[in-house]
């Protein structure tokens, strides 16, 4: 059995030394980026795609990327992981700004999470008095329920 694991300094049949476990460390954080989206998904029981989702992406291409330019220098492999770490900082970015919004409850209008009064009534959003401002992610926003909002009567 303990042949079978190790065996000619070969654990799993696999030579292993420094570029061999970075590259190993971006295919399980890459891999198990769907893992993380899936459960995710299946939890809001809606499609939903988490900022650890960017995370592992952003990791596991750099890492793929590091041992494919420093180990293997295979031009293919570079060429493969050079550009996508891009969108998966660019959404981390959106996903930051858009975290969270308010909504106003005097006028309905939709406002920055970090705004202090609202942009088209001049209402405070920061003030303790009913009814408080609600905070919707970027899915509420999209797919606004009306009857849920405070409408001005």
């Amino acid at each position: 059995m303990m042949d079978l694991l190790w065996s000619q300094n070969k654990f799993l049949g696999i030579e292993w030394h420094f570029w061999k476990v970075i590259g190993w460390l971006g295919n399980v954080a890459f891999s198990s980026r769907f893992i993380i989206q899936w459960y995710a998904s299946e939890k809001r029981k809606q499609v939903v795609i988490p900022t650890s989702f960017w995370w592992l992406s952003l990791f596991g291409s750099l890492c793929l990327l590091s041992y494919a330019a420093f180990y293997q220098r295979d031009s293919v492999f570079i060429f493969a992981y050079a550009f996508n770490w891009i969108p998966y900082i660019r959404n981390l970015i959106i996903q930051k700004r858009s975290a969270a919004t308010l909504v106003c409850p005097a006028c309905s209008a939709v406002c920055s999470s970090i705004a202090n009064f609202c942009f088209s009534c001049g209402v405070s959003l920061s003030s303790t008095a009913k009814p408080t401002p609600q905070i919707l992610t970027r899915t509420e926003l999209e797919n606004p329920k009306r009857e849920t909002r405070n409408k001005p009567t």
